[in-house]
């Protein structure tokens, strides 16, 4: 099945944000390099071959499945996350694949990522303090920060809380959300939202971030309430199959999923690697430029629909070499693989 696509809200949007990402204060480039367009270009071939179309059932390691409907697909985990570094963003060695909408108007992507340092203890959950939360989130944002503008991209900026921290015990899902901007950005253009989900099991657990705009968020969320229902752990590994006596527990509590135990107990304000700052190496606002590849992913290639997926796995046959360039003067164009993007672009805002 072709899955033709436009891409107008994500393009408005991506435009204003290079246009003013040459002049703003704080914004570090106006133009990305040679060598940054051409990891762009391998990044977006990388993935074309690889885009599974739903409905199908994405194998999550040895530990989970996770099912993708009729509209969405699905870019595995070694393509993913090519793209998100060659947007800016640090590796995350857990990324499982990145889940974007077949459909245009629905401007979303969620990350999935997994973090498999023991059972996580929840009984932390009933004494979160969500300002508290709000400036060891700031704070981890900033030393962030020190890596995105060491490679030459834009500072962000946490705004505030769109949906406090709220966990639920019988299902031990977590979710949490947060508003940012890039530094300098016009205060008219919408705000970015990082829509945080949690999945606990026995051994770790999946993190489903939804990534969208402020103006979107009401209308997208259910998609990642709606993925994170379609998570399933396989038996043996539930967070309810924890044994006290053999399996590992990891070296924080729940709080730390959302800064606290984090910031207190771990030096996460201090250490690039760790918890709240993996959370924070997607680079939210990159959901422009992101959605953008990802629709000429998709745009002319034929993926695989109604089969079992794995998130690292590369099983759809390569992409047509394709050369079509955009036309950014059009408010509605059709998005291709493997396009080139144009000289003076700027890849990442």
């Amino acid at each position: 099945m072709r899955v033709d696509r436009s891409f107008s809200v994500f393009l408005a949007l991506f435009m204003l944000m290079c246009t003013f990402g040459g002049t703003a204060p704080g914004l570090a480039q106006s133009e990305p390099t040679t060598a940054q367009q051409a990891e762009m270009q391998a990044a977006w071939n990388a993935a074309a071959k690889t885009a599974t179309r739903g409905p199908a059932d994405v194998k999550l390691l040895d530990q989970a499945s996770l099912k993708i409907k009729a509209d969405q697909v699905f870019v595995p985990a070694a393509e993913a996350d090519k793209v998100m570094r060659a947007l800016g963003n640090p590796s995350q060695p857990g990324r499982q694949g990145l889940i974007v909408a077949v459909d245009e108007k629905q401007p979303w992507l969620v990350d999935v990522t997994w973090t498999g340092e023991g059972y996580v203890r929840d009984g932390e959950a009933k004494e979160w303090k969500s300002d508290a939360l709000l400036e060891a989130l700031k704070e981890g944002t900033e030393k962030a920060n020190e890596d995105r503008t060491a490679r030459g991209y834009a500072a962000i900026d946490v705004v505030g809380w769109v949906e406090e921290p709220h966990y639920d015990a019988v299902s031990h899902r977590l979710v949490w959300s947060l508003s940012s901007r890039v530094r300098g950005a016009p205060a008219s253009l919408p705000q970015t939202i990082n829509y945080n989900t949690f999945a606990l099991g026995r051994e770790g657990y999946f993190s489903l971030n939804l990534i969208t705009v402020s103006n979107r968020i009401a209308a997208d969320k259910h998609v990642a309430t709606q993925l994170l229902a379609a998570l399933s752990y396989i038996p043996g590994k539930r967070y309810a199959d924890f044994d006290e006596s053999t399996d590992k527990v990891a070296a924080y509590g729940i709080g730390a999923l959302v800064g606290i135990v984090a910031a207190k107990k771990l030096g996460l304000l201090a250490v690039m690697g760790l918890l709240l700052v993996k959370a924070w190496k997607l680079v939210i606002v990159a959901i422009v430029a992101i959605g953008a590849i990802l629709r000429r992913i998709v745009g002319r290639n034929r993926p695989t629909e109604g089969v079992v997926a794995e998130s690292g796995s590369e099983t759809l046959p390569e992409a047509a070499a394709e050369s079509d360039v955009v036309d950014r003067s059009e408010l509605h164009p059709q998005i291709h693989p493997r396009e080139t993007p144009e000289p003076g672009s700027k890849s990442d805002c």
